[in-house]
């Protein structure tokens, strides 16, 4: 192994070879940082004022919005300093806490989606029933446990990350502290964290994108025998926007996490990797807001509540 010095800190240079977009970068993802801050606070907000909106699916669009908070939290502004920093560093237990956040809120996320479409299955399927299947006991635990499997698998994974040795290297080709470009710095053996981080991603991956597959199968069945064409409108309504949602973070995620490996980081999967920690949370208010008639109503009511205060 030879004499190595313990890593103290991290260099993170992801797109580097392209100063030129440097400032491009920095402008483009505080004006998206803006508006995930913005669309999910006010997700949040309305769901939490109108009493229309006091049902498991808001419940569950309230966490998925806060979740969304988090994560970006958790990446863009360290992300925005580098953009604009010469020395492009950040500490040992910056980039573990960094990868904690990250990870647990991705894993979470694909947890939360799977419980969402089980939400509009029950819904939908089973739409007398609904208010007892779905009672509040069973949708906040649901929503808890989504919780739960996503830190604990971030909190197993980023611990057997970072007890490796990285033999001086602490070169990162990749914009935050992901735990894919960490594990081609490690010099010893990796194969138990590539066994539990292929197991993690089926588990946390697979397994849910094939339960929402198969609840859609349903939901999809049972829109096409009701007679409404306003009652059709509706339930495609809610469940476009979810379904939008779906393959967006699904379709960068297995991107990232279950295509080949490669021991050098491509420019295109940097970009994958930012479409998958901005894009995604910046546009998730957005389709629920633009797709749900409730949601817009919602919006109204309380922006012109709080026009006549100020007024007054």
């Amino acid at each position: 192994m030879g004499n190595y010095s313990a890593v103290t800190e991290f260099f993170l240079v992801g797109l580097s070879k392209y100063p030129e977009l440097q400032l491009f970068l920095f402008v483009l993802c505080l004006i998206m940082y803006a508006i995930i801050l913005l669309g999910n606070s006010l997700l949040i907000v309305i769901s939490i004022l109108d009493s229309r909106l006091h049902t498991p699916m808001y419940f569950f669009l309230g966490n998925l919005s806060f979740l969304d908070i988090c994560y970006t939290s958790s990446s863009i502004p360290p992300m925005l300093i580098i953009f604009r920093s010469k020395t492009k560093s950040i500490s040992f237990i910056g980039c573990a806490l960094q990868m904690v956040a990250s990870l647990g809120l991705g894993s979470t996320e694909c947890v939360l989606l799977a419980v969402m479409a089980y939400d509009r299955y029950v819904a939908i399927c089973n739409p007398l029933r609904y208010p007892i299947i779905m009672n509040r006991v069973l949708y906040v635990h649901m929503a808890a446990w989504s919780w739960i499997i996503g830190c604990m698998n971030s909190l197993v994974q980023t611990a057997l990350t970072m007890v490796l040795p990285f033999c001086g290297n602490n070169i990162i080709d990749h914009l935050t502290c992901e735990i894919l470009a960490l594990l081609k710095l490690i010099c010893s053996d990796i194969s138990m964290n590539v066994l539990i981080m292929t197991v993690a991603s089926i588990v946390l991956l697979v397994i849910p994108l094939l339960l929402i597959f198969i609840s859609y199968i349903f939901i999809l069945s049972s829109i096409l025998r009701i007679n409404s064409t306003e009652g059709r409108k509706k339930a495609f309504s809610t469940c476009s926007a979810h379904l939008t949602v779906v393959i967006l973070f699904y379709g960068s995620a297995l991107f990232m996490y279950m295509k080949p490996k490669s021991k050098d980081t491509k420019a295109s999967d940097e970009i994958i990797g930012l479409s998958y920690g901005v894009v995604t949370p910046m546009l998730n208010p957005i389709i629920y807001s633009l797709r749900n008639k409730e949601v817009k109503e919602a919006v109204k009511k309380v922006l012109s509540r709080y026009l006549h205060l100020w007024k007054i």
